[in-house]
């Protein structure tokens, strides 16, 4: 499993423990993410993250 980094603000999306809150079940692949996921933390899009 990868993770992805925020490049704004530095907040991580960690596939193998997904997004509970925001009902992202662990396991879920950045890629398998809505086309509107924002970063919860400074809310920019999935354009704005790297793998790390």
């Amino acid at each position: 499993m990868k993770r992805y980094v925020c490049t704004v603000c530095g907040w991580v999306y960690d596939e193998a423990q997904g997004l509970p809150e925001e009902k992202i079940a662990p396991g879920t692949a950045f890629d398998d993410l809505p086309d509107d996921f924002v970063c919860p933390v400074c809310g920019v899009g999935k354009e704005d993250f790297e793998e790390e």
